[in-house]
C-alpha cells in the first residue's frame, strides 16, 4: 500500500534539519504555525520564530528587512492569506529588491477539502510566476519536498513553495534526483505526454495505468518547478509524442498548463490538452470526491490523452 504523507510534513521536518546547520535561518508565521507545520521550528529554535499574528503584510516586510541582515527568513502561512493579501509587499519588498526571503504556503488546491472556496487557493501559481526573480515550486511528495526545502536554502534570491493539507502518496526515494529548474520523468512512454505537478502526479501515474490498458503508452513527468520550468523536457517531450497533457490542482488560466504552453507555442507546437479547475471556486467536501467533482481524476486526465492523440493524428492526415 502506498504511503500517504502531506507535503507540509516534509517542509516543517527539513526546516527543523536546517536550522540545526544554519543559524541564519528563521521563521516568520501568520498565527498558523501548526497548520503550515513552522512549529516543528518554533520548538526546536523558539527564540529564531516571529509570530506576525495575522499580519500578512507586516510578515512579508519583516522577512525582507530581516534578509538585508543576512538572515534567511522563511515567510509561512496558508497560500491564500499570504499570495492573495500580501501581494504587493510580496512584488515590492522581496521580488523587486530581489531579497532572499523563501514563502511557503500550505492549504493549495481542491484538497485544502472542507475549508472550502474561501481556503483553497487555486490561484497561486499563476499570480507568484508572473512576478520577476521569484521561483516557483511545487513538490510531488514529503521526500521531495525536503529536498526542495533544502534547495530554497541553497539558492539565494526570492522563493516559493506550495505544500499540502491532505496526505499525499509517497511516490519518490531518498535517492532520486532534484534540481530546482529540471523535470524528473516517472514513466517512459511515446504516444503522449503527461505533465503533472503535486498531487496530480499521482493521478497521471493512475492515467497512465488505465491508457496502457488500451495500448497506449503514456509518459509521466513531474514538474516540481514550475518556474524556471523545465523547456528541455517539454520539448524533448512534444517532439517524442506529439501529444501533450498537463494535471495541475489549480486554476486553469495562468498554472502549469498556461506555462507549459507557453514553452510548446513558441518552440514545440503539438496538440495539447489541460486538466484543471475550469475558471470556478471551489466548495468544501472531502478532498477526493472534490477532485472527482471538479474533473482532476486519473479517468479525467486518461480522457484528456485521448483527446489529444486524436488531434495529433488529424493534424498528420
Amino acid at each position: 500500500m502506498t504511503e500517504m504523507i502531506a507535503t507540509r510534513e516534509g517542509f516543517g521536518n527539513e526546516l527543523v534539519e536546517l536550522g540545526r546547520e544554519n543559524p541564519k535561518i528563521v521563521v516568520l508565521s501568520g498565527d498558523l504555525e501548526d497548520a503550515t507545520r513552522a512549529e516543528y521550528f518554533k520548538k526546536a529554535f523558539p527564540e529564531r520564530f516571529f509570530n506576525l499574528g495575522i499580519a500578512e503584510q507586516d510578515m512579508v516586510g519583516t522577512a525582507a528587512g530581516m534578509s538585508f541582515l543576512g538572515f534567511i527568513p522563511f515567510a509561512c502561512s496558508f497560500a491564500v492569506f499570504l499570495t492573495n493579501r500580501a501581494y504587493d509587499m510580496l512584488r515590492i519588498d522581496v521580488c523587486l529588491n530581489n531579497r532572499n526571503v523563501k514563502v511557503v504556503c500550505s492549504h493549495v488546491g481542491l484538497t485544502v477539502g472542507e475549508d472550502g472556496a474561501t481556503a483553497q487557493c487555486l490561484e497561486d501559481i499563476a499570480i507568484m510566476r508572473v512576478l520577476p526573480n521569484i521561483k516557483v515550486l511545487c513538490p510531488v511528495d514529503d521526500i521531495e519536498t525536503r529536498k526542495a526545502t533544502r534547495a530554497l536554502v541553497a539558492h539565494n534570491g526570492p522563493m516559493y513553495m506550495r505544500t499540502s493539507r491532505a496526505p499525499f502518496p509517497v511516490l519518490t526515494k531518498d535517492n532520486d534526483p532534484f534540481e530546482i529548474g529540471k523535470a524528473n520523468v516517472m514513466r517512459e512512454g511515446g504516444d503522449v505526454t503527461l505533465i503533472g505537478c503535486g498531487l496530480m502526479v499521482f493521478e497521471s501515474l493512475q492515467a497512465a495505468e488505465i491508457l496502457k490498458k488500451e495500448g497506449i503508452e503514456a509518459r509521466v513527468i513531474n514538474m516540481h518547478t514550475i518556474k524556471p520550468i523545465d523547456r528541455h523536457a517539454i520539448v524533448k517531450a512534444a517532439r517524442e509524442t506529439g501529444a501533450i497533457v498537463t494535471a495541475e490542482e489549480h486554476q486553469i488560466h495562468g498554472g502549469l498548463g498556461s506555462a507549459v504552453a507557453e514553452v510548446l507555442v513558441r518552440e514545440c507546437p503539438v496538440a495539447m490538452e489541460m486538466v484543471a479547475v475550469m475558471d470556478v471556486f471551489g466548495e468544501s467536501g472531502a478532498p477526493q470526491e472534490l477532485l472527482k467533482h471538479y474533473h482532476l481524476k486519473d479517468v479525467d486526465i486518461a480522457a484528456a490523452a485521448r483527446k489529444a492523440i486524436k488531434r495529433k493524428k488529424e493534424v498528420k492526415g
